[in-house]
């Protein structure tokens, strides 16, 4: 079993719950929830590194908003993304039939909003992958590295498989290799953009602390984080009024991950679960349902044991 992280003994036995959990389904995971004003915290195989996939435009989004912010790239900027050139995706300016021009500021909307991975490469354009990760490593984030665009991600695994959407999957679990090496280099830790849940969760309570970069950055990636459309993770056990929810879907083959920051009424939790499933379905919605109810049971542990 991984590593169990928590304050106390009623946290660690949530934890070796929800590790048990994903067990059951057949999913290696690996998460941390925070609150991110006691220090309280709860989690599993927190320092384990995974391929972030779509979760990796958080970053993105947190670099190029600085360089709004100090006037190094202008947000209003209009970007044309043609038709033939823009990078695969199912939603936003990736599923566009015609060519698109859109606005910097507004490509940060649809790459964290809609997860278009069109949008977040066209940022790339402007912050490639090396400059992004170097500028992390300025600011102190440890754990997280940026090594490739969103397109590579696919280029990888039809190199392999071509474009059999169900090779590549099976290749997803049976090409894992010793040490987090893989037969897909995007599943490849020692080539994939890579994080892991403390990396993830330090960054998210940091940009919520104003810690990181510019405070108009900050500001801006917590604003478009608040709009992200898909709720069937870290949300869906969490919809109230007096709730709110800012956070960053990933997903790519057997992987299937959400970091976000959840504010209620008695406080703020910083949450990140990174999962990688043993099953080869394209759809599983036994592992969304799982990643909701782990965020649920953290945020309301991790509640109930501020000070009041």
């Amino acid at each position: 079993m991984s590593p169990l992280v928590g304050g106390d003994r009623g946290l660690i036995d949530l934890a070796e719950a929800i590790a048990e959990r994903f067990r059951e389904l057949q999913v290696r995971v690996a998460f941390l929830a925070r609150d991110i004003d006691t220090g309280y915290e709860v989690g599993v195989g927190v320092d384990r590194p995974m391929p972030l996939a779509s979760v990796a435009k958080v970053p993105l989004a947190l670099v190029v908003a600085d360089r709004i912010a100090r006037g190094e790239i202008d947000g209003g900027e209009m970007v044309t993304l043609t038709a033939a050139e823009r990078s695969y995706g199912p939603y936003g300016i990736s599923a566009f039939t015609h060519d698109a021009t859109c606005s910097v500021t507004d490509l940060m909307l649809m790459m964290l909003g809609l997860s278009d991975n069109a949008a977040a490469d066209a940022l790339f354009d402007l912050v490639p992958p090396r400059e992004v990760d170097e500028q992390l490593a300025e600011w102190g984030v440890e754990g997280l590295r940026v090594r490739h665009r969103m397109q590579p991600m696919y280029d990888y695994a039809t190199r392999v498989a071509g474009h059999d959407f169900a090779l590549a999957t099976q290749l997803a679990v049976e090409g894992r290799r010793p040490g987090g090496r893989h037969v897909i280099d995007s599943l490849d830790v020692g080539r994939a953009t890579i994080g892991s849940p403390r990396a993830c969760v330090d960054l998210l309570q940091r940009v919520w602390r104003d810690e990181v970069a510019k405070p108009e950055a900050t500001e801006l990636v917590r604003r478009l984080m608040g709009k992200q459309v898909f709720t069937h993770r870290i949300a869906a056990d969490l919809l109230a009024d007096d709730i709110e929810l800012a956070g960053k879907t990933g997903g790519f083959l057997t992987l299937r991950h959400e970091i976000a920051v959840v504010i209620h009424p008695a406080g703020r939790v910083a949450i990140a679960v990174l999962t990688d499933s043993d099953r080869t379905a394209r759809v599983q919605n036994d592992v969304d349902l799982a990643i909701a109810a782990t965020a649920r049971d953290t945020v309301e542990a991790l509640a109930s044991r501020r000070p009041r």
